[in-house]
């Protein structure tokens, strides 16, 4: 007969305690998964009061928009421009003053939920604000000397924050600067010249991006100003006094070479000044007082070329000295059908360098004095330097 095997008791309890719990154990539980984060978004600035209109202003998020917008009161929606990723908005322009912005829309985490847009913020409402004009209108066509003049109408305080605001684009490289000038016509006023004549066919875009901002003393800019000229045919004035003559030149051909006569020299408040004129104004007719010399006349064909009443015109009365002497009380003297053919060609900003005269042109005799600076100078009066 075979052997009986015998288990201890001891060992047979630990071998079903074994063996049952082998049998009823299932698998580990998983490990539980937080759900992702919702999308959080910052705009700015968050509840802030006189916000300059030129201040940074945006929202963004680390979840992407779905719809971002900017209303302001009074003023109604701004225009914006989302991003391409759809995790920034920013205005497309300069805010207005004195309303308030309020946030809205609505942004996407990963897993879909959907996060608003809020918050608001004022901008800044000021005491006063100055108006500013350009000189050179949008399409014109002028001359190599025509500088670019903003006349502001009011004083500026601050000169360097207003000159950072302004920007000159050419089509072909041109150095130039920004002058500060004495105020004139109660307001502060800043010019643009290139350090040489501007080159023939240049195109010029000029931004003063003034809006939203400050002038200083409480006073802020009122509006962005911008204008896109072309700088015509380089024309050129040769009037040399004791020639007593008048010489065109146009793109470095001589064109005209006429009998003419200038201020009589031995009267310096009559002397035609010596320096680079720019061509301002032309009329058909116009009438010239002068209760210092005591005329009253209206002349033809007449060419503005200082403030301080300095023509090319028509005189009839001085043909017979035109060519031979100077009998003028500082004008350009020349016969009718010379006046009107120098007239036609003229275009505000064309340079009439006058030379041989004992008085030189400067500051006090008009507003357009610019090229009697040297250009040195001329960089230091930059609010930038």
């Amino acid at each position: 007969m075979g052997r009986a095997l015998r288990v201890a008791p001891g060992w047979l309890g630990a071998l079903l305690l074994v063996v049952l719990t082998a049998c009823g154990s299932g698998a580990p539980a998983a490990p539980s998964v937080p759900p992702p984060p919702p999308a959080t978004v910052r705009v700015e600035p968050a509840g802030a009061v006189d916000v300059a209109p030129r201040a940074a202003v945006a929202a963004t998020t680390d979840g992407t928009f779905t719809d971002v917008t900017l209303t302001a009161s009074p003023g109604g929606a701004v225009a914006g421009t989302l991003s391409p990723d759809r995790r920034r908005w920013t205005p497309d322009g300069p805010l207005a003053y004195g309303a308030t912005y309020t946030w809205g829309g609505t942004a996407a985490g990963p897993d879909g939920r959907t996060v608003p847009v809020t918050g608001s913020f004022r901008t800044v409402a000021p005491g006063e604000t100055v108006r500013a004009t350009l000189n050179i209108g949008d399409g014109r066509e002028v001359g190599v000397a025509a500088p670019i003049t903003i006349q502001f109408a009011a004083p500026v305080e601050d000169k360097a924050a207003v000159e950072r605001a302004l920007q000159v684009r050419t089509s072909v490289p041109t150095e130039g600067s920004w002058a500060w000038l004495p105020d004139q016509d109660g307001g502060s006023r800043v010019h643009w010249r290139p350090k040489e004549y501007w080159r023939a066919g240049t195109q010029v875009d000029v931004r003063a991006d003034l809006l939203g901002v400050p002038f200083g003393g409480g006073a802020w800019g009122r509006e962005d100003l911008t204008t896109s000229f072309r700088i015509g045919r380089s024309q050129i004035v040769r009037a040399d006094v004791n020639s007593f003559r008048l010489v065109v030149e146009r793109d470095g051909q001589q064109v005209m070479d006429v009998p003419a006569s200038y201020g009589l020299d031995s009267d310096p408040a009559r002397t035609t000044r010596s320096g680079i004129h720019v061509v301002t104004e032309k009329f058909p007719s116009k009438r010239m007082v002068s209760p210092q010399f005591g005329y009253d006349v209206v002349m033809g064909w007449a060419v503005r070329i200082s403030n301080n009443g300095e023509f090319i015109h028509a005189n009839p009365g001085s043909v017979g000295s035109q060519g031979s002497s100077n009998v003028t009380h500082g004008c350009v003297n020349l016969s009718t059908a010379d006046a009107r053919t120098y007239f036609d060609s003229a275009l505000y900003g064309d340079p009439v360098e006058v030379t041989g005269s004992g008085v030189d042109y400067s500051a006090r005799d008009g507003d357009v004095y610019d090229w009697t600076v040297p250009w040195d100078q001329w960089r230091s009066m930059s609010a930038l330097t």
